[in-house]
């Protein structure tokens, strides 16, 4: 067990402000593998203050300057993809092949999109008489999670510093080591002092913290919709800017004329991978009632290969929960096809890849956000039925669509309440933007309208 100490401040890791030590576990086997400072008030106010000192500077840095400093990180973050796939592996639980080409493969597209973007946005247009100037918000509160813990640094940091704001980041306790490795990359990638601050601490604490600290200026939140409503009513009573990445409970629509077993498999493979802790994943499978037995069959035979290859939950108390729901999900009349409370392995946080048929609308497990390897299989009945189905919960984040048409896939998409819709398999952009309608959140990460976020508009008139 390795005990870390200090967190990155101004530029050098400095001692916390008080004792105490978060235990990182690896999920897979229950064991410590490091302690982590658990940062206070005092820690994020010293990060704060470093990042409002060094706003001016990195501000008014050229934009090619900071596309450059992007691009020196992003060189890091390959020299260290390795690296960054087994300590993922050790605090998550992802298998290492996932950990190799997601959890540290993604972070370096997203990275080198910023790098290019920095140096190629008009930081200026011209409309009219006025000069329009997109200059950056000021100091950024990063509050991120464990579930694709580098992946939500870079997604936030990245367009933050193309911009020219300067951070905060405040990771998730459980996934905390990654982000240390990036606090490394940062400074070895040249960034300057106070731009880029990172303080581990628990949400309570020091995500509190930093969501009312009154010298940051936006707030960007990524984690479950409960929290997010608190953190946007601290932010909205300080008058700040929010960016909430929140919850959702995505549909998978399978229209009559689809290749069925293709929509069904990857359908499957999409709520599997990361063991089902994904915020945008397909956990409600809708298929047409004729073809509803075969989808069901197909299903449960792609989820009862899955085996025991899928990692662990993040914790027990995330295992626990995702018991709960299948066990809410029985109780409340849903036939189970496959996996179900039976661990597949003794150690460890867990949870058979588990696939639930007869599930009607309004049960549970088809209005609440699991966050595990669980699947729901709906019937419907027309395709307006199925539109119903689709939009009918509080969240709107993602979503997919098949059909023997392509046309026909995306007029029905374009109904759909949903941030992100893939057409037929259609595959992760880096470049567009992620986020959702409804109580999935607020604003949008990746491209262009991620970059944008952390910006703010003056117009000089002439």
């Amino acid at each position: 067990m390795k005990a870390y100490d200090g967190m990155y401040i101004d530029g050098a890791w400095r001692p916390a402000a008080g004792p105490d030590v978060i235990e990182v576990v690896n999920p897979a086997d229950g064991q410590v593998i490091a302690t982590v400072p658990a940062g206070t008030a005092e820690d994020v106010d010293a990060a704060v203050r470093a990042a409002r000192a060094a706003l001016p500077a990195w501000a008014a840095t050229p934009p090619a300057e900071r596309a450059a400093r992007l691009a020196a990180l992003r060189d890091v973050l390959v020299a260290r993809q390795e690296e960054i796939a087994r300590t993922v592996t050790a605090e998550l639980g992802a298998p290492l092949k996932l950990s190799r080409t997601v959890h540290a493969g993604v972070p370096v597209a997203v990275a080198g999109s910023y790098a290019e973007l920095a140096a190629t946005y008009p930081f200026e247009e011209r409309t009219g008489n006025s000069t329009v100037l997109h200059e950056p918000v000021g100091v950024v509160g990063a509050i991120t999670p464990w579930n694709y813990p580098l992946h939500q640094i870079v997604a936030k940091a990245a367009p933050a510093l193309a911009a020219g704001c300067t951070i905060v980041v405040k990771p998730a306790e459980d996934t905390p080591l990654v982000a240390r490795l990036f606090a490394e990359a940062v400074h070895e990638a040249g960034v300057p002092a106070g731009v880029f601050n990172l303080v581990t601490g628990l949400g309570p604490v020091a995500g509190q913290a930093l969501a009312e600290h009154p010298g940051v200026d936006l707030v960007s939140f990524t984690g479950s919709t409960a929290v997010g409503r608190r953190i946007g009513a601290v932010a909205a009573g300080a008058v700040k800017k929010v960016a909430l990445e929140l919850g959702g409970k995505s549909a998978n629509v399978i229209l009559p004329g689809a290749d069925l077993a293709r929509a069904v498999n990857v359908g499957v493979a999409n709520v599997m991978s990361n063991s089902g802790q994904t915020c945008s994943a397909w956990t409600r499978m809708l298929v047409h009632r004729d073809q509803y037995d075969e989808a069901v069959e197909l299903a449960a035979a792609a989820a009862a290969k899955y085996g025991d290859r899928i990692g662990p939950l993040v914790n027990a108390k995330q295992q626990e929960r995702v018991r709960g729901y299948i066990e809410k999900g029985v109780a409340e009349g849903a036939r189970l096809v496959a996996g179900g409370l039976d661990a597949p392995r003794e150690k460890g946080c867990f949870v058979s890849p588990t696939v639930f048929a007869d599930v009607n609308p309004d049960m549970t497990i088809a209005q609440e956000e699991i966050f595990g390897p669980v699947l729901s299989v709906l019937r419907y009945e027309d395709e307006e039925d199925a539109l119903r189905i689709a939009n009918g919960t509080v969240y709107g984040l993602a979503g997919a669509v098949w059909a023997g048409d392509e046309a026909e896939a995306a007029a029905f998409a374009r109904r759909m309440e949903a941030g992100q819709v893939d057409i037929n398999g259609g595959r992760f952009n880096p470049l567009a933007p992620f986020g959702g309608y409804k109580q999935s959140g607020v604003g949008r990460e990746l491209g262009v309208h991620g970059l944008t976020e952390y910006l703010q508009t003056k117009s000089l008139q002439f």
